[in-house]
């Protein structure tokens, strides 16, 4: 592409057609053509060429070997069928063509209506969404592989499970893969396998095939059995453009079962390589922390004082502590005498002032008797001239002065009761000289010497 004198942009030839096929790459990646198989020639090379026509128009086609090698479908001049292709030129020629990816006889359209109705139900109902997919283990232990034991899908898991993981366990669980009996198998496998509980992820694999070949992975209890399982499902089934209702309700799809087995497991060369490069790396972070233990071992080293510096101190405070001590071992009798002058000193000045204390309390007791001993005097006078008119109060003279009489029997007992007199029974009273007349007779009262002892009022 040059640029011509004018400014206008002039184009060569294969720079045109090359921006030709861009622009239909970009516009038709991937497509689904109908026609009618016209001029089809198959090449030693194993490629296929031929027309893809209608009643009005043409295209040629091309399916080369890599994609033709692995289809069941076999073409034929006036066969109808549908392909999926990309649009491309043929430079050397400026042809417009189709690069086959996949052919399917045109009559199953009507499986294809089915498969579109029953994805709409289940996606409706959610089997599909990414939420629910389960992860898939990092390192699985063990693997198992559903497929039939006929299948050429079987040993190219087997061969490629061998080549990247040959640690792994791999278990597999026969199940037909074609037929009206193959989804019960399916379900019945997968349930063995979720049963055992021996593995850790589950293969669902098998080889190409029309849409017909596949249709037991598009069955209805088969996806609904694959999106309830409690292992994880990866689904490797036909080839990279084919798709079933299995692989949306997987938890991973694989383009091919080649690829399910490379998804599930990690290359042993891989892992070994991902730990050398942990060793190497745990080496250099190991190296690096030791590096700075030793640099900070140094500095900690050169901060930390000689052994003799480190005795220096305490050895400098040994000898004050010793010094100290002797100055207070040839000081102790000197402050000890000096303690006992003082102690003596405060016991003499206690005892003086204890004398001064107890002469002037002896100088005001000698001032306070003669007084306390008046008040005492006249305290006991007054209280003998209140004993004096008690008495005189309670004295028997002063109660015969008011003219009462002290009756006595003869023996001088006091009488109380005259009951206590007998007829003829002399009775002495203390003062007077007149009869008493009684109840009893006639008593003469006589005067007794006791009269003698009464003391006058």
């Amino acid at each position: 592409m040059k640029t011509s004198a004018n400014g206008a942009l002039v184009w060569t030839v294969s720079a045109l057609i090359q921006a030709f096929s861009d622009a239909l790459n970009a516009r038709f990646n991937s497509l689904s053509v109908r026609g009618e198989i016209s001029g089809l020639v198959r090449a030693a090379s194993g490629h296929q060429y031929f027309n893809l026509k209608d009643g009005a128009a043409q295209l040629r086609c091309v399916w080369f070997r890599q994609r033709a090698g692995h289809a069941a479908t076999t073409l034929r001049d006036g066969m109808s069928v549908r392909l999926r292709a990309t649009v491309s030129i043929y430079e050397p020629r400026g042809d417009l063509q189709l690069i086959v990816e996949s052919v399917q006889p045109d009559g199953e359209g009507a499986l294809l209506e089915a498969f579109m109705r029953l994805k709409a139900k289940l996606q409706g109902e959610g089997l599909f969404d990414a939420t629910r997919k389960r992860a898939l283990p990092p390192m699985p232990q063990s693997v198992g592989v559903i497929t039939s034991l006929q299948a050429a899908a079987l040993r190219d898991v087997l061969t490629t499970l061998r080549r990247r993981s040959p640690q792994v366990r791999v278990v597999v669980y026969p199940a037909g893969v074609q037929g009206a009996a193959a989804p019960a198998e399916l379900i019945a496998a997968l349930q063995k396998a979720q049963a055992r509980r021996e593995v850790d992820l589950l293969l669902l694999v098998r080889g190409g095939g029309s849409l017909d070949d596949l249709w037991a992975f598009n069955d209805e209890a088969l996806t609904r059995a694959i999106a309830a399982s409690t292992l994880p499902v990866i689904s490797g089934v036909g080839h990279e453009t084919d798709f079933t209702l299995a692989d949306f309700a997987a938890d991973l799809r694989a383009p091919t079962p080649t690829a399910a087995a490379e998804l599930g497991v990690p290359a042993q060369a891989a892992l070994l390589d991902a730990l050398a490069h942990i060793a190497h790396r745990l080496r250099s972070a190991l190296g690096r922390h030791l590096q700075r233990e030793q640099q900070r071992c140094d500095r900690l080293a050169l901060r930390w004082p000689q052994p003799a510096a480190l005795l220096a101190a305490p050895q400098r405070h040994l000898a004050q502590l010793q010094w100290r001590l002797q100055q207070a071992l040839s000081d102790l009798p000197r402050r000890q005498a000096q303690r006992l002058q003082l102690l003596q000193h405060r016991l003499t000045q206690a005892l003086s002032q204890r004398a001064r204390h107890e002469h002037e309390r002896l100088g005001r007791w000698e001032q306070d008797l003669p007084q306390a001993l008046t008040r005492q005097l006249a305290n006991a006078r007054l209280r003998l001239d209140r004993a004096a008119q008690h008495l005189q109060l309670l004295s028997p003279r002063a109660t015969l002065s008011r003219g009462y009489l002290l009756g006595m029997d003869g023996q001088g007992r006091v009488l109380r009761d005259l009951s206590q007199l007998h007829p003829q029974q002399p009775l002495l009273l203390a003062d007077a000289q007149r009869a008493v007349r009684l109840a009893i007779g006639r008593i003469e009262a006589q005067p007794h010497p006791l009269d003698a002892d009464i003391p006058p009022n």
